[in-house]
């Protein structure tokens, strides 16, 4: 998984009823793309995600 800065980030639910969660991504602290990376979330949290098979990454350009 690669993005940049300004990417948004979707983690889908992982249990039936969790809703997705959305983000725009702060930082990427990895080389050339890399995962983690510094988000902050549609409720303005902010956390360091190191995504997992539930995360997808949309470009700004899509």
């Amino acid at each position: 998984m690669q993005a940049t800065v300004g990417d948004e980030i979707h983690v889908h639910g992982r249990t039936v009823g969790s809703a997705e969660q959305r983000g725009e991504i702060l930082e990427v602290r990895g080389e050339h793309g890399a995962p983690p990376y510094l988000v902050r979330f549609a409720d303005g949290h902010e956390g360091l995600v190191f995504p997992g098979p539930d995360c997808e990454v949309q470009t700004r350009a899509e």
